[in-house]
C-alpha cells in the first residue's frame, strides 16, 4: 500500500477479494466468512460454537493464509499450563541470564482450539492478551504485533469433557458464530473437489499482509455513526438488562462489540455511514454470548438469541436513515 490512508472503497474491495479466496476452500458458508471478515475489520476475537468437523479450523487457517498473517494453533486438553500458551523465561547458562521462550500467543492470527476443555485457570492465559493485545510473563509486559484475532472454537457445552468458559471470557469475544452442517449439494462438492485436488492442502492465495490488514481496520474507523444510531444500540442493550427472563443482560463491552461490527459492515458495503440495518444484522451474535437467562426460560427451551430477536422488534428503529450520510461526525 502507498503512504495515503486506504480508503473505505479500497478496504471494502479487499475485505471481498478476501472472503472470495476464503469461499474457494470453505464451500457453502458466506454469510460465516462475511462475520469473520467483519470481526477482523473490527479487530475482534471470534468464539465458534460446533461440533467438531465442521471446517473451523480451516476457516482460521485459510483466513490465515489469505490475510498473509503468520498462523499458530493451540489444542487445549485438560493438562494445558497457562506457560504452554504465554511463554515462561528459561535460564541460560552460557550468558547466565534468562531468556524469553515466546508461546503461541506471539502471532497474528491465533487458533484455540476446544477451548473449554482447558481448566478456566489455562482458560484465563488468553484474557489479557485479547483483551489489551499483551502478555505479561513474570512481571514483563510485552506486547502482541499487530493484528492479532484470536479464533476459539468450543463443543458444545452439554459435550463430554467440556468446562464452561466463565463470564469474563466470553465477553471478549466481539461475536459467537456456529458454523453447521453443510447442506448434501455443497458436501458433495466438497469431495468433488478434493477428488480433483489429489490431496489434502487446499492452495490459497495471499491478498494482503500484515501492514495491510491494520490499514484496513484504520479505514472502518472513519464510518460515519449517526447519534440516533448511537440511541439505537444503546436502547437495545439496555433492554436486554431490563427483560424480566435475563438474569444478566450485555455489559457496555457488548455496547461497543455492535459499535465496532457495524461498522465492518458498512466498510463490506462500501459505505461511509451505519444504517440501522447494519444494526439488526450484527446484535444477535455480537449479543448472544453475552445474555446469562434465569433458570426458568432455560428450562423451557428460551434462548438468547430468541429474546434478541424480540428485542429487535420491540425497539423503534431510527426513522429517516438516509439522512444520516451528509450528516458530522460526533
Amino acid at each position: 500500500m502507498n503512504e495515503e490512508n486506504m480508503t473505505i472503497e479500497e478496504a471494502s474491495a479487499l475485505s471481498y477479494k478476501l472472503i472470495t479466496e476464503v469461499s474457494n476452500t470453505v464451500l457453502g458458508k458466506r454469510y460465516v466468512l462475511e462475520m469473520v471478515m467483519v470481526s477482523i475489520l473490527a479487530n475482534g476475537n471470534i468464539l465458534f460454537e460446533d461440533y467438531p468437523g465442521l471446517a473451523k479450523t480451516l476457516i482460521a487457517k485459510t483466513f490465515a493464509g489469505a490475510l498473509g498473517c503468520n498462523y499458530k494453533r493451540i489444542q487445549f486438553t485438560p493438562d494445558l499450563l497457562p506457560s504452554d500458551i504465554t511463554g515462561t523465561y528459561v535460564f541460560n547458562p552460557k550468558d547466565v541470564s534468562f531468556e524469553l521462550h515466546s508461546g503461541p500467543i506471539f502471532t497474528n492470527i491465533l487458533l484455540a482450539d476446544e477451548i473449554n476443555r482447558a481448566p478456566p485457570k489455562t482458560q484465563a492465559a488468553l484474557l489479557e492478551a485479547m483483551q489489551e493485545r499483551q502478555v505479561t510473563i513474570e512481571g514483563n509486559t510485552i506486547t502482541i504485533s499487530k493484528p492479532f484475532v484470536v479464533f476459539a472454537t468450543q463443543n458444545p457445552i452439554e459435550y463430554e469433557g467440556t468446562y464452561p468458559l466463565p463470564e469474563a471470557q466470553l465477553d471478549r469475544f466481539i461475536m459467537k458464530l456456529s458454523v453447521g452442517y453443510p447442506d448434501e449439494e455443497v458436501e458433495r462438492q466438497i469431495l468433488i473437489n478434493r477428488y480433483q485436488r489429489k490431496e489434502d492442502d487446499v492452495p490459497v492465495e495471499t491478498v494482503t499482509d500484515t501492514r495491510t490488514v491494520v490499514e484496513m481496520q484504520k479505514a472502518m474507523e472513519e464510518v460515519y455513526v449517526d447519534t440516533r444510531i448511537i440511541q439505537y444500540i444503546v436502547a437495545i442493550v439496555q433492554m436486554t438488562r431490563q427483560d424480566p427472563r435475563v438474569q444478566v443482560g450485555s455489559s457496555p463491552r457488548g455496547s461497543q462489540a455492535i459499535f465496532k461490527l457495524s461498522r465492518g459492515v458498512a466498510v463490506l458495503s462500501g459505505r461511509n455511514y451505519v444504517t440501522p440495518d447494519d444494526i439488526k444484522h450484527v446484535v444477535i451474535p455480537a449479543l448472544k454470548h453475552r445474555l446469562i437467562l434465569k433458570p426458568e426460560p432455560r428450562i423451557r427451551g428460551i434462548r438468547p438469541e430468541d429474546i434478541l430477536a424480540e428485542v429487535l422488534t420491540n425497539v423503534p428503529v431510527p426513522t429517516s436513515a438516509e439522512t444520516m450520510i451528509q450528516q458530522q461526525p460526533l
